[in-house]
C-alpha cells in the first residue's frame, strides 16, 4: 500500500512528492499524470519564483539544477498609463534585493523545462515513482485507505490522495468540494520575445485599461510576457496575423530595448478567481491550482502552490513521526488551517488590484497614482511590500519556506 498518491505531475505535485520523500525516505510516494511522458518539455513558459519558493527548492535538492537557468529580477518598475500615451511615468520602483542578509534577489524568472526537469531528476534520485499517461478515474475513501482507480485499469491503495490536477480539477469534483469562482472577462496572453538591448534584470508592470502588461527578464536578451486583455481582444490578437500582434506588442512594450521579435508561441488563458470551499476531506487534500486560482497581476499563483507544498509536506511528515494517521481529517485540518486564510487573502488582494487598475476611470486613476507615489517615497512601506512579494512576511511559515528542513 502506498502512503501517498499524488495526482498531477506538474510543479506542485512533483515538489510535494519530493519534499515528503526527502524528509521521510521510508514513505511510499507515487505520482500519476494523464499527460504523455515528455509533454512537459513542450512550450516555452517561464515563471517568477519568489525567495520563499526558492528556499523550498533548495531544501528539497532541486535548486542546484535550476540555478544555471534562473534569471534574477534585480529591479521592478511599475507604471500606470493609457496604451496611446507617448510617455509612461514611473510611479513605483523596487530594487531586486530581498529582505534577507544573503543579498539574493526577491525573485527569479525560470523556464518551465528547468523546474520540471530538475524535480523529475530529484524524484528519480529519491525513489519516487512517476507514472505518465495514467489518470485517476475515481476513488473510494475507506476507514484506513483510499482505493484509487487508474486509467490503465489498475487500482492503487493509498493512505492519502492529493489532488494537484489543476484549476479544473476532476478530483476536486469527485470529492464533492465546491468552489467560489468569478470570471474576469479577461485572458492572459503569454509569449517570449527577443530584443536588441539587455534588460539588465529589470521587470516592468504597466497598468493599462485592458489589464496589466508585464515584461519579465529571461537569460540573454529575452523577456517573458504576461499580457492581460479583455477576452475578445486577446482572442483576436492570438488568432490574428503576426504583423498585427507585433504591432500591438510594440505599442505596449515600447522601443527602449530596441527591435522586438516574438520567439515563443502565442497562447491565451482565461482569467478568473477560483477558491475551493474546503482544502481537505477524509484521506484527500487539494494543493496548487486545484485549491485556488488567482489573477496573475501579482505573479503569485505558482508561489501559492509552493506554499501549499511546504505546509502539506510538514503536516504529513510530522504526523507520521508522531505515529498519527496521515489521512485522518483531524491531521489534514492543520494543513487547511495553515493555508486557507493566506489563500483567501491573496485572492482578495489580486481581485481588488485588478479591479482598481484595469480601468480608465479618471478618479480611480488619480487615487491609485497618488497611492503608488506615496509608497515609492516611504522606505518602510516598500520593505513591507518586498517581504510580502518574496513570501517571508509574518511568522509561522512552514520550515521549507524559510530554508529549514522538516
Amino acid at each position: 500500500m502506498l502512503d501517498i498518491l499524488v495526482a498531477g505531475g506538474g510543479y506542485v505535485g512533483l515538489s510535494l512528492a519530493v519534499a515528503i520523500k526527502k524528509a521521510a525516505p521510508h514513505m511510499a510516494v507515487e505520482v500519476v499524470d494523464g499527460a504523455p511522458e515528455g509533454s512537459w518539455k513542450g512550450g516555452d513558459r517561464a515563471f517568477a519564483i519568489v525567495a520563499a519558493a526558492r528556499n523550498l527548492l533548495e531544501m528539497i535538492g532541486a535548486w542546484e539544477d535550476i540555478a544555471p537557468e534562473a534569471e534574477p529580477i534585480r529591479r521592478m518598475v511599475i507604471t500606470d498609463s493609457r496604451t496611446a500615451d507617448p510617455v509612461r511615468p514611473v510611479f513605483l520602483t523596487f530594487e531586486g534585493t530581498g529582505s534577507g542578509d544573503d543579498g539574493e534577489p526577491f525573485a527569479h524568472m525560470i523556464p518551465n523545462s528547468a523546474i520540471t526537469g530538475s524535480l523529475l531528476r530529484q524524484a528519480e534520485r529519491l525513489g519516487v515513482s512517476v507514472r505518465w499517461a495514467t489518470a485517476v478515474e475515481g476513488f473510494d475513501s475507506g476507514a484506513h485507505a483510499t482505493a484509487v482507480r487508474l486509467s490503465d485499469g489498475s487500482v492503487r491503495s493509498a493512505r492519502l490522495l492529493v489532488a494537484c490536477d489543476g484549476i479544473r480539477s476532476r478530483l476536486r469534483d469527485m470529492a464533492g468540494i465546491k468552489t467560489a469562482s468569478f470570471d474576469y472577462g479577461q485572458s492572459g496572453i503569454v509569449t517570449t520575445v527577443e530584443h536588441e538591448r539587455p534588460h539588465e534584470g529589470t521587470a516592468e508592470e504597466h497598468f493599462l485599461p485592458g489589464g496589466p502588461f508585464a515584461t519579465l527578464p529571461l537569460k540573454g536578451n529575452r523577456s517573458s510576457l504576461v499580457w492581460t486583455e479583455r477576452t475578445d481582444d486577446a482572442r483576436r490578437l492570438v488568432e490574428g496575423d503576426e504583423f498585427l500582434f507585433e504591432e500591438e506588442l510594440e505599442r505596449r512594450f515600447g522601443h527602449k530595448l530596441g527591435a522586438l521579435k516574438v520567439t515563443g508561441s502565442r497562447r491565451a488563458f482565461p482569467l478568473g478567481l477560483t477558491l475551493a470551499r474546503a482544502f481537505v476531506a477524509p484521506r484527500f487534500a487539494l494543493a496548487g491550482d486545484a485549491a485556488h486560482g488567482i489573477h496573475p497581476i501579482s505573479g503569485q499563483g505558482l508561489n501559492l502552490g509552493f506554499k501549499d507544498v511546504a505546509a502539506l509536506a510538514e503536516t504529513v511528515v510530522e504526523a507520521d513521526r508522531l505515529g498519527l494517521d496521515i489521512g485522518a481529517l483531524s491531521v489534514l485540518e492543520r494543513y487547511e488551517g495553515w493555508r486557507r486564510f493566506d489563500t483567501f487573502r491573496m485572492g482578495v488582494t489580486t481581485d481588488v488590484l485588478n479591479r482598481l487598475f484595469s480601468n480608465d476611470i479618471t478618479p480611480l486613476r488619480v487615487l491609485r497614482d497618488v497611492g503608488l507615489g506615496l509608497v515609492d517615497r516611504l522606505p518602510g512601506m516598500k520593505s513591507y511590500f518586498i517581504r510580502q512579494a518574496e513570501g517571508t512576511a509574518g511568522k509561522g511559515h512552514p520550515r521549507l519556506l524559510v530554508g529549514q528542513p522538516i
